[in-house]
């Protein structure tokens, strides 16, 4: 992995491939590794920058609350310190929060942006308490058991099956999460506002991912934007993590979305 200092944070990131520039961004207690899979054959025609967002991975992990916009803000500004001036930014679950900010205030950046198993609605009230009791959890029992409590659930039952060492490589991701980053990064997404407005407002083509069995963000949750700019899929059998049941699938969905963005793509 490549670092580099922005702001006073340090950000790991991983870059693979040349061309028009895609940037991943993963979701709550992942990293960059949750796109192992997928990065590789994206960069066959792109060049992909997965980056770890703050508290995560090898980046920074600041002791406080942390916010959804200071995350975004993280990701312009190291894709202004590596001198990249638009890319089409792809957001899962938290980063799919990340990306509608930034998506929101840079988007004279942007080429492009999506939602993998994301959504635009804000927490409700029974979200925002769930948000506090993992805080509470991850301070009195750590990361372990924190992980071995939230990922299971977020595969479907079949492909957990099918698949269990998916599941422990999810886990071991989140096991090496910083507490601190992890307990900031809950106390974000417990805060960020209903950005569902920037779906529906845009003009840029927007990709929405859905899992068909995703018990964390059900795909009526995700289709809340139309027009046609927006391009929704729904990956047969998958639950939250696309990006590990059916690498494949998700690959094709976001070529197909990349080549209408670049016009044949590279």
């Amino acid at each position: 992995m490549d670092k580099i200092t922005v702001n006073g944070l340090t950000i790991a990131y991983e870059r693979q491939g040349a061309g028009e520039t895609v940037v991943l961004l993963h979701g709550f207690i992942g990293s960059s590794a949750y796109w192992e899979k997928v990065q590789p054959l994206l960069a066959g025609q792109y060049q992909v920058i997965a980056p770890d967002l703050r508290g995560h991975g090898s980046t920074d992990a600041p002791m406080g609350a942390y916010s959804i916009d200071k995350m975004a803000d993280d990701v312009a500004g190291l894709m202004e310190a590596l001198g990249i001036p638009r890319y089409t930014l792809l957001g899962h679950s938290m980063g799919g929060y990340v990306t509608l900010s930034l998506a929101e205030r840079y988007a004279s950046r942007l080429d492009g942006f999506g939602l993998i198993h994301s959504t635009g609605f804000p927490d409700s009230e029974e979200a925002k308490e769930k948000r506090l009791q993992a805080v509470s959890l991850i301070r009195a029992e750590g990361m372990t058991a924190f992980a071995d409590g939230l990922v299971p659930g977020l595969f479907a039952a079949e492909t957990a099956a099918k698949s269990p060492a998916d599941v422990d490589r999810a886990k071991e991701i989140g096991y090496r999460t910083p507490p601190q980053g992890a307990a900031g990064a809950a106390l974000a997404m417990r805060e960020r506002p209903d950005r569902r407005n920037v779906m529906a407002d845009t003009s840029l083509p927007l990709l929405l991912v859905a899992g068909e069995n995703d018990a964390v963000v059900p795909p009526a949750r995700l289709f809340t934007a139309e027009g046609p700019n927006v391009t929704k899929a729904v990956i047969p059998g998958a639950g939250h993590m696309s990006m590990y049941e059916a690498p494949e699938q998700l690959h094709t969905v976001v070529a197909d979305f990349l080549r209408h963005v670049y016009a044949g793509g590279k």
